[in-house]
């Protein structure tokens, strides 16, 4: 059996994109991954827009929040394999030394609120574009062949990672049934994620905290 894979999100305040990705991929995929996220100046509490798209679907939500990315530089931190930065100003430069010498990479994932405050129906498209580009990036994480094979592979991974970020051909609305190996929409053209269209992770997958 295939151990389970570390892999920490940063963004700068903890409170959007990365805990977006961090929620999905243990939902998509939490029998093989465990999924963790970070920041350098965590936000107070989650954008109410992030929480938006995720309410209706992802389980143990509850356990999301901001945090700081020091929380996993210390001698007991759980050690990585990956890192996925989704912020230009948490790159490899800015990031503090995690464990265990991870891969590090970088995802262009837009920010939702670069442009500012805006209309309230412009912000909730903006967050779902978000959401979307999220969305297919980590399917397209799931599906590399790599993962499904011994840690021996780990010195291959960082540039087939980045390549998502490129070369993504993943379709938007479809994400990895990881439980029977087909696909399923992740969710229809409704604004927020559908719980139905996932298969539940395997009971024995660990929880985030």
């Amino acid at each position: 059996m295939s151990r389970k894979y570390k892999v920490l999100f940063l963004c700068r305040d903890n409170s959007i994109r990365s805990i977006i990705a961090e929620a999905l991929l243990r939902e998509l995929a939490g029998h093989r991954f465990d999924a963790f996220s970070a920041g350098p100046e965590p936000a107070a509490r989650l954008h109410p827009l992030a929480v938006a798209q995720l309410r209706p679907g992802i389980s143990g939500r509850a356990a999301l929040s901001p945090k700081s990315w020091l929380e996993f530089t210390g001698e007991w931190a759980p050690r990585m394999d990956i890192v996925i930065a989704l912020d230009g100003s948490v790159g490899g430069l800015h990031a503090p030394v995690f464990p265990g010498a991870p891969a590090f990479v970088y995802w262009t994932v837009a920010d939702p609120l670069a442009g500012g405050p805006g209309a309230a129906d412009e912000q909730a498209r903006l967050f779902d574009k978000t959401f979307w580009q999220i969305v297919r990036q980590v399917s397209a994480f799931i599906e590399l062949p790599q993962y499904a094979q011994s840690a021996a592979k780990h010195a291959n991974i960082a540039a087939e990672v980045n390549a998502i970020d490129t070369g993504n051909t993943v379709n938007a609305a479809t994400a990895v049934n990881v439980a029977s190996g087909e696909s399923k929409p992740v969710r229809g053209t409704a604004v927020h994620f559908d719980a139905a269209a996932i298969a539940p992770a395997p009971s024995s997958a660990a929880a985030c905290t």
